[in-house]
């Protein structure tokens, strides 16, 4: 079978719209929650979310193009560029047929959705745009990377809520793994800071209603009371190491585990018995061919939400035995709150960038401790230490889990 490896990274986020930007956030422990301003929040109980910040699309997608696209794919075709970019990938150097695009969204275009409903009830159905439908349709991130830049591979998205982008990757490396394409672009978008999504989430009581950011996105801590919503991209090229080595492309990690399961229990809450998503994990490890204590970091799930962690902590526990009380693990939606379908794959760059620096990212705010949660969160500041493995976790609503393991090359 083929080692996979990772060339190419790009990333559009509350707290930086490059990966360097991006990562340098994440070691200082910036926080990218604010007042909500991407509408009138009056009538919501919901004030913060992580917005993206000076997000120029035109640097990335023609004006006229871009009136054509939601922007979940705006941010995914920007931070596709930058992977493609860095990996070095021109015309000549893969096989368009076996270059692939798996690239997930929890929601796609659901402000699409919400603007020309309104059209249609308003103003009838001949007022609704021609391009509703393919601008609202959740495979359009992968359908336009692969147009942007002519690759004629599998091409498809994951949509598993908070999952996809973990499940993206995972799919990714194992259709190089075993074979079937040279080289995958992967990861997840989201465009979510919406009226009806936010909303959702707010009625659900499933976000933070407080107006303090620093008080906002706080996993681990007793303290936590709900989600903060974010929005964003991330992009990873995937390729075989022989097919990397051949182009003489630079290497950043390899992606040598994926592990996935569903927990078959309810349609938001995790299983409190944290058995099916320590399955991911453990599944993860052995994929790889290792062992619990080979990980030195987990990048959490860690949501903010009272159960979320509770039960991660559980899984983790389960997973890792008595190792999960010696690694290293952060919830980095601290700092960029929660992405949604775009969450796991910055989370993965941020994995990629703490094996490259040997710099565990911190979780922010944190403040009380919850006795629930009693592993090393890494609270507040950044630490150094060598990481040769880094796993991360993705917990979806309806109990889709997803783990990836990402170890130094």
């Amino acid at each position: 079978m083929e080692r996979v490896v990772i060339t190419g990274m790009g990333a559009i986020t509350p707290v930086g719209n490059d990966v360097d930007s991006f990562w340098a956030s994440l070691k200082a422990g910036k926080c990218g929650i604010g007042p909500l301003t991407k509408f009138d929040p009056s009538d919501y109980k919901v004030k913060l979310a992580a917005e993206v910040k000076d997000f120029d699309v035109e640097q990335y997608v023609d004006k006229r193009e871009a009136r054509r696209m939601d922007q979940n794919c705006h941010f995914a075709l920007a931070a596709a560029q930058q992977a493609v970019e860095q990996a070095g990938l021109t015309e000549g150097n893969f096989d368009p047929y076996r270059t692939g695009v798996i690239f997930g969204a929890g929601v796609g275009g659901l402000h699409v959705v919400e603007i020309e409903s309104a059209k249609l009830n308003e103003k009838g159905p001949g007022r609704v745009s021609p391009v509703c439908i393919p601008e609202m349709i959740v495979n359009m991130a992968a359908a336009h990377i692969s147009m942007r830049f002519g690759f004629k591979g599998e091409n498809f998205c994951p949509v598993s809520a908070c999952a996809s982008s973990n499940h993206a990757i995972g799919e990714a490396m194992r259709a190089i793994r075993h074979g079937y394409q040279d080289i995958v672009v992967c990861g997840g978008t989201e465009n979510g800071i919406i009226p009806i999504a936010v909303a959702g989430f707010q009625n659900m009581k499933a976000l933070h209603t407080g107006d303090d950011p620093a008080a906002a996105s706080i996993p681990f801590d007793a303290r936590r009371s709900g989600f903060v919503m974010g929005e964003g991209a991330g992009c990873l090229v995937l390729e075989s190491l022989s097919h990397a080595q051949a182009r003489g492309a630079a290497i950043l990690a390899e992606v040598a585990g994926y592990g996935a399961s569903g927990d078959a229990y309810h349609i938001t809450s995790p299983d409190p018995s944290g058995e099916a998503a320590s399955r991911a994990i453990l599944g993860a490890i052995t994929d790889a061919g290792l062992t619990p204590a080979d990980v030195d970091y987990v990048n959490a799930h860690g949501t903010s939400t009272p159960l979320n962690e509770k039960y991660e902590t559980i899984a983790l526990k389960k997973a890792l035995g008595d190792h999960a009380y010696k690694v290293k693990v952060s919830s980095t939606k601290s700092m960029t709150g929660h992405l949604l379908g775009g969450a796991a794959a910055i989370e993965a760059i941020a994995c990629v960038k703490a094996i490259e620096e040997g710099v565990v990212p911190p979780t922010i705010g944190y403040k009380e401790a919850d006795p629930e949660c009693d592993l090393d969160i890494t609270p507040n500041k950044a630490v150094e230490m060598p990481i040769r493995v880094a796993i991360s976790n993705s917990l979806g609503f309806g109990g889709h889990n997803a783990t990836v393991l990402i170890k130094k090359v």
